[in-house]
């Protein structure tokens, strides 16, 4: 439930029980950021001294210090998105919901905020929901995960679990998967993929109603023997500490994407090995 309300001359959305953070929702109007956590209504079961350690404690767990005499119009959309977030701690609510609360935040400063107000949280007795478009926010942040697609929800269950099998081809995209092929059953423990043209051994078992698989992108290894794939090099894309190299399998269908390789550049062989293989449990199953 929502109520509008005017305190101390702020006009401020109360939440009663979740606090919205949202990229331009962070501030009120026409105060400056100090008032606004001080504000009469605000924080009601707190004496001024509490009130003021609180304070004192979210401006420096949020980077904030120095910008407490600062109005909104004076504040970076970063700046403005870690008074809401401070402020939401400060009111000390009983469940929180973080709409993307770092996406305008620079990324080193990202990094640390999560690592920060994760550690915050840790006491933090209600319920927690993150909204977010990242996949790595979320397996930062979350110990449950729920994938959603057009309002239906995918998937849902412990973090790590979700990412290691998504189960649905939208869920693997969702969740950063690159090379997603069509695949049919052969028998409980094998898969044909007809666009690369070779059976793959998954460590699950093979259920019916297979209608894809995936190989997230860090999987393929020059070393590993297992489900092994003829390759050739079509492209590559530098980025700061990984390379990207696009691939195509021996015989591979006309048209069918290419392959995805991610490796770090200290590891990334000095020649393109002609043959890369996939461990059986990193081949993922997707179902109808």
């Amino acid at each position: 439930m929502i109520e509008q309300g005017i305190d101390a001359g702020c006009p401020i959305l109360q939440y009663q029980i979740v606090d919205m953070i949202r990229q331009i929702l962070p501030v009120v109007v026409a105060a400056c950021v100090a008032p606004c956590f001080a504000a009469e209504g605000w924080i009601t079961d707190m004496d001024a001294a509490k009130k003021q350690a609180a304070f004192e404690h979210a401006i420096h767990l949020l980077k904030l210090e120095g910008l407490e005499d600062r109005r909104p119009a004076q504040l970076s959309g970063g700046q403005a998105q870690r008074v809401a977030l401070a402020r939401m701690l400060v009111s000390r609510p009983k469940a929180l919901l973080l709409d993307e609360p770092f996406s305008a935040i620079d990324s080193h400063l990202r990094d640390q905020l999560q690592v920060d107000l994760l550690a915050l949280l840790a006491d933090f007795p209600g319920d927690m929901v993150i909204v977010t478009h990242s996949r790595d926010e979320a397996y930062h942040m979350c110990g449950q995960i729920a994938v959603m697609d057009a309002g239906r929800v995918l998937a849902h269950g412990p973090t790590k679990q979700v990412f290691a099998d998504p189960r649905t081809v939208q869920g693997g995209r969702l969740t950063g998967c690159k090379n997603i092929f069509p695949a049919r059953k052969v028998d409980d423990h094998t898969i044909f993929v007809p666009d690369w043209g070779v059976d793959l051994h998954p460590a699950r078992m093979v259920k019916d109603g297979l209608v894809a698989m995936g190989v997230r992108a860090h999987s393929f290894r020059p070393e590993e023997v297992r489900n092994p794939l003829s390759v050739h090099c079509v492209g590559k894309m530098e980025e700061p500490f990984e390379w990207i190299i696009r691939m195509r399998a021996e015989g591979q269908t006309a048209g069918s994407p290419d392959l995805w390789w991610r490796v770090s550049k200290e590891i990334v062989p000095e020649t393109m090995p002609t043959r890369l293989g996939v461990a059986p449990e990193q081949v993922l199953l997707f179902y109808e």
